[in-house]
Order: structure tokens, then C-alpha cells, then sequence
């Protein structure tokens, strides 16, 4: 049961795998895994109390369960809860200081507070532990890129790519790097294949459109700001730069409805 439940889990079948664990628990109510992968069930539903629940069962039955702390962290984590999140993670590293995922994890969670360099530190570790590990590659340009390093945060973008040349998230986040720089054709050329990759992601969309503006394209602009409000209509800041837009195209009637719309929907200037 708890293997079927994995396979469902796999194929975005949440309730079958989760009705698959729950016999499993009821079979075997000391079997850990099947705990830890309803929590995780639970965490990719955004049910993060009922996944914490779950791996809190799956640590009782086996205190020295590293993944079990890893994913509860990720949990604490989503609810914002990064000092808790950091406790767990740093559970995982004691019980496994090889577990790449842990360190990846609390970089993400020490970016969050603003803690770069530790952050920094952490993903590099879990780089040391895999070299193939192409998420943290990104996660790492991130943190240069807060810190204003640029090249460096390119050079974490291009490595995350050469693994996984099916990164959207990498090419989306290279391009905002290279707009950072004011490199605005390269810009583009990563928002579009990231577009390619990943449609449904307005962030990429708007974030083209941004550069369309600062190229004084505005016809173009609009049609990627129209396409982000299309997968978003709750979001404001697309209405707010396709009204600047349409104001400098002279079109003051359609610039004044979006900018009214952004601040119906909390734009903040």
C-alpha cells in the first residue's frame, strides 16, 4: 500500500495515495515511511499542520529519521516558520551529514531571513555532497543576486542549465540577472525560453514585459502583461506597468482603469 501510494503520489493522484497510506498505517501503525510520505502528500497540498502531524509520527517511531526532519522543516518553512524550519534541518545534518537536500533546504531558509553568505555556505555545501544537484545551483544565484553579484549569480544560472537544460525557473531567473546588468536582449532570449518551457508562469511574462518597457516597446509589453493578467487576474503589478504603457502610447483612458484596478487590488508606488 505504501509503495502504491508513492506511485500515485508520483503521478499527482494526492487523495488514492493518501487513502493508500492510510491502510498502510492501518496494517502497520509503526511503519514510519508510510507517516512521512502522507506528510509530504499533505505538504504538496498545502495542509502543512496535517503534514507537520504526520512527521511528527514518522520522528516518534524513529527519532533518527533525517529525511522525516528535512521534510518537516520544508513544512515550517512554507508556513514561514524559518526558525524552526533551520532546527529541523539542522536535526537531518546530524543524523546525515550527507544529506544534500538538508543543506539545500536551510540555504533556502537562511536566504529567507536575509542571511546570504550562510546561505551561500549551505548550498555550496550540498553542491560539495553532489555536483549534480541542479537546483541548489540556482537557489545559489539567487543569493548572489541579492548580494549584488551578478556574474557570479550568471555563472550559478548557466551551471543549473547545463545539468538541466529544462530549468524554466533557471532561465527566468539568468534573465533577471542579465536585466539586473542591463544586458536586455539576453534578458529576453531567457524569459522567452523560459516561457517555452513553463507557459503558465506569469512572473516570466510580466517580468519580459518590464524589459519590452525599458526598450520602449510598449505594444509588444502589453501583449506579455495581458497574457500574465491572463493566467492571474489578481495581479497588480501587470495592471500597474500595462497602464504606464498604455500612457505612453497615449492612451490616458486604458492607463487610468489599470492603475485603478492595481490599487483595487493593493499596487503600493
Amino acid at each position: 500500500y505504501n509503495f502504491r501510494g508513492n506511485a500515485y503520489a508520483n503521478q499527482g493522484n494526492y487523495q488514492q495515495a493518501i487513502d493508500d497510506y492510510n491502510k498502510a498505517i492501518g496494517i502497520n501503525p509503526k511503519l514510519a515511511e508510510a507517516y512521512n510520505s502522507r506528510g509530504l502528500v499533505y505538504n504538496l497540498q498545502s495542509n502543512y499542520q496535517r503534514a507537520i502531524h504526520d512527521y511528527n509520527k514518522a520522528i516518534e517511531i524513529n527519532p533518527k529519521y533525517a529525511e522525516a526532519y528535512n521534510f518537516r522543516g520544508n513544512a515550517y518553512a512554507n508556513q514561514g516558520n524559518y526558525q524552526q524550519a533551520i532546527y529541523d534541518y539542522n536535526k537531518a545534518i546530524e543524523i546525515n551529514p550527507k544529506l544534500a537536500e538538508a543543506y539545500g533546504n536551510r540555504g533556502n531558509a537562511y536566504r529567507n531571513q536575509g542571511n546570504y553568505q550562510q546561505a551561500i555556505y549551505d548550498y555550496s555545501k550540498a553542491i560539495e555532497i553532489n555536483p549534480k544537484y541542479a537546483d541548489v545551483y540556482t537557489f545559489r544565484g539567487n543569493a548572489y543576486r541579492n548580494q549584488g553579484n551578478y556574474q557570479q549569480a550568471i555563472y550559478d544560472y548557466n551551471k543549473a542549465i547545463e545539468i538541466n537544460p529544462q530549468d524554466a525557473y533557471a532561465y527566468s531567473f539568468r534573465g533577471n540577472a542579465y536585466t539586473d546588468i542591463g544586458n536586455h536582449y539576453q534578458a529576453i532570449q531567457d524569459y522567452t525560453e523560459a516561457i517555452r518551457l513553463n507557459s503558465k508562469n506569469y512572473i516570466t511574462y510580466f517580468m519580459r514585459g518590464l524589459v519590452y518597457v525599458k526598450l520602449r516597446v510598449y505594444k509588444i509589453a502589453i501583449t506579455d502583461f495581458n497574457k500574465a493578467i491572463e493566467i492571474n487576474p489578481q495581479y497588480a503589478n501587470a495592471y500597474n506597468f500595462r497602464g504606464l504603457a498604455y500612457q505612453a502610447l497615449g492612451n490616458t483612458k486604458q492607463a487610468y482603469s489599470d492603475f485603478a484596478k492595481a490599487e483595487k487590488l493593493g499596487y503600493k508606488k
